[in-house]
This record gives C-alpha cells, structure tokens and sequence, in this order.
C-alpha cells in the first residue's frame, strides 16, 4: 500500500473510530487526543508490519487503551497495554458509522462558525492544527486555542453523541452542511494568502459530504451540495494559468475541465431536484450544471440561469445571490439591466465595500462603454481584497481599461 493509500484509509477511518470512543466514553477532548495518538502509531507501524486485518478494530483498541490510561494516570499500565494493542482486537467494536453524529457534534449551536470549522476539519477532517492554521493563516497557537475552548464549549453545554430527533435533527443537519459549505468554498477560493484555491481544503469537504450522503442518500438538500461542490471543483485545473493567475469563467479552457466529476455531478443534481423540496443546495447546483452543459461561454443557457437565481433569491435572499443574478441578468438583458439591480445592494451593509460588488459592476460598467469609471472600481475591488490571486487579476482589469 503506498503512502497515500495510508493517508486516504487512515482519514476515511478517524471520524469512525472517534465516534465510537465518544460513544463509549463521552468524552470527546480526550477521545480525540487518544485517537489522533492512534493514527500516528498507526503511520509508524502499518507501513513495517502490514495493514492489519481490522484495521478500525486496531485504531479502536489502541486509542481506547491510550484513553483509559490517561484516565487511569496509570503509567507503568500504559506502557503494557500500548505494547499489546496491536495483538489484540476487541470483540465489540460496532459496525456503525458513527461520522454523521460527529459532524453533528462538532457543528454544535453553541459553537461559533469559525469554532465549528476548525473542530470539524481536526475531529472530522483529521487535519493537524497546524495544517488548520495554515489553512485560515493565523498562529498555530491561536487555532490550538480555538478548537481547545470549543471543545471545552461542548462539555459545558452537556451535549449528548445522539442524533437529535424531528424539526432539531433538519436544523443540525442544516448547520452541518454550511460548516461544509464553507469550508469548500474557502478551500476553491481563498479569502486570502498567495494562492486562489486550497484543493486540499475542497477534497476535504468533498469528502465530508460524500460521508453524510452515503447515510443520507434521499436528502435533497445533502445530493445537491455533493453535486455543487463536484461541478464546482471540476473546473479547478481551468481557473489559473501556469503562472497562478486567475482566469474568469468565461475565458476558461472548457477541455480541462473534469467530465467524470461533471457526470457525476449532474447526476446528482437531477436527482436533487427531483425530490419533494427545493433548497438552495439544489437550485445552486442546477446553476452550475447548467455552466457545465454549455460547451463555450458564449452557449450559456443565461436566460435559464436567471430564471435560478431568481427562484434562489426567493426561496434564500442573500445579497450574493442577488449579486450574481445581475451578472445572469446583463447577459440577457444587457449590462444596464444588470448595474440597475447591483444599485439595489448599496444600501446593504454587508456588501459596504465588498470587492465582489465593486468588480462585478467594474466588469459592468466596462461593458456600457464607461472605462473611467470601471478603472475606478476595478482598482478599488483590488484594494478591497486580501487574496493576491485576485489582486492581480484585478488590477490587470484594470490596467485595461486605464483612461
């Protein structure tokens, strides 16, 4: 097995190990610890002595051990149990995958979105803290001390590792999925740093969703962000030059995009929207299936896209929807159409100086002829940005456009 094929296994097993030692124990701080102990002797071991037979039975055992040695403060204990672990596998390992319940723990309402990012990208994820500090670039002590006092959060709110049940169950659920949500989204385009995109961060998510779609295959809302985050991610390879630069949708070279995770995609997305509701998973992915359907830019279906958006924006009013209807809304009604609607979101102070507002109407404005004015935004969406990805782009716009 090469060393990949480790970390993959290895990453797939955490969370389920994880959630069968909080199950038996409740106690997720420790269990955590003891488990990430677990994965590291596993690293050492497996590689010189094979993969053993029950792998997950092996990680259960070693790092149940572990935890019951710290709990025990039993040192000479310790050492004989840690030696004999990877003999002994214990009977009673349950078959269940305890993922989804984990996720719902790490993503508890107590927790703020940023606690619940971190948590779940190192209980869930099997990220290090250093990889997750990396990821968000701030101190490796700092993210250290934010998934420490969100742990500690967790106890003090006396969460039970059981699924909740009724209209609770759909609201975690719910917050489950913007946690992933966000993670993938910070992952295709990064909020800041050298790079445009984490792919590290938008695997991870990916492999999250697949995890809780494989528990559950009929929610609508779970198909449909699997299906956005696989049509979305396809176009990866086509989003920068060699050279690290952005490159916008609608000059992407379409050949490098992935077709088997386009396929797959639509599928899914089909299968979304086929259910009995419609959420704002579903309707975003039948978006970019319909960007993926089009073999050049210029063979968008924009008319259908608008029609999406428009849905989207009623059913989930938000001012980056309504932002990218006016870009759907120019293509088809020309770009005055489009500043028109973008006018509207001036007067929303979540979009106050937003560098998404200010490029879309520079990119706009462009389109109407008013270069003196589209210099202007397009420096200013620049400077309004902490991604240098993005800063160049945008000041190559605009130096463009330069009266």
């Amino acid at each position: 097995m090469t060393a990949p094929d480790f970390e993959d296994l290895l990453r797939g097993l955490t969370p389920q190990v994880l959630g069968t030692l909080v199950r038996r124990y409740g106690r997720f701080e420790g269990s955590e610890d003891a488990v990430q102990e677990a994965v590291l002797a596993a690293t050492v071991q497996w590689p010189a002595e094979g993969v053993p037979e029950n792998p997950r039975g092996w990680l259960v055992t070693v790092a149940s051990r572990r935890l019951i040695d710290r709990m025990r403060s039993d040192r000479a204990r310790r050492e004989r149990e840690w030696a004999a672990a990877a003999e002994v596998v214990p009977e009673d390992v349950p078959d269940t995958d305890d993922t989804l319940l984990l996720l719902f723990l790490c993503c508890h309402p107590a927790l703020t979105a940023a606690s619940q990012i971190a948590l779940t990208l190192r209980a869930v994820g099997g990220l290090t803290t250093a990889e997750i500090a990396r990821a968000f670039l701030v101190p490796e002590a700092t993210m250290a001390a934010r998934i420490s006092r969100a742990k500690q959060r967790i106890r003090a709110a006396g969460s039970s590792f059981v699924l909740p049940d009724g209209p609770e169950r759909e609201e975690r659920l719910q917050v489950v999925l913007h946690v992933l949500y966000l993670i993938f989204n910070e992952g295709y385009t990064a909020s800041s740093g050298s790079e445009l995109h984490r792919a590290d961060l938008a695997r991870e998510a990916i492999r999250l969703v697949r995890a809780v779609h494989a528990q559950l295959p009929e929610d609508g809302g779970v198909t449909g962000l699997l299906a956005l985050m696989l049509l979305t991610h396809a176009r990866r390879e086509a989003r920068t030059t060699a050279g690290g630069d952005l490159v916008p949708l609608d000059e992407q070279d379409r050949t490098q995009w992935d077709r088997a995770l386009i396929d797959e995609g639509t599928d899914l997305a089909k299968a979304a929207l086929a259910g009995p509701a419609l959420g704002p998973y579903q309707l975003q992915a039948a978006i970019a299936a319909t960007h993926a359907d089009a073999a050049t830019a210029k063979e968008t279906d924009w008319p259908q896209v608008h029609a999406l958006y428009l849905i989207l924006e009623r059913i989930a009013p938000n001012p980056m929807v309504t932002l990218n209807r006016a870009v759907a809304l120019a293509e088809t009604e020309g770009p005055q159409a489009g500043l028109a609607l973008l006018a509207t979101l001036d007067g929303d102070d979540r979009m106050a100086g937003h560098h998404r507002l200010l490029s879309v109407r520079a990119h706009l404005l462009e389109k109407t002829g008013d270069t003196a004015t589209a210099y202007e935004h397009y420096r200013r969406a620049a400077k309004s940005t902490a991604s240098l990805a993005e800063q160049r782009h945008l000041e190559s716009r605009a130096g463009r456009v330069r009266p």
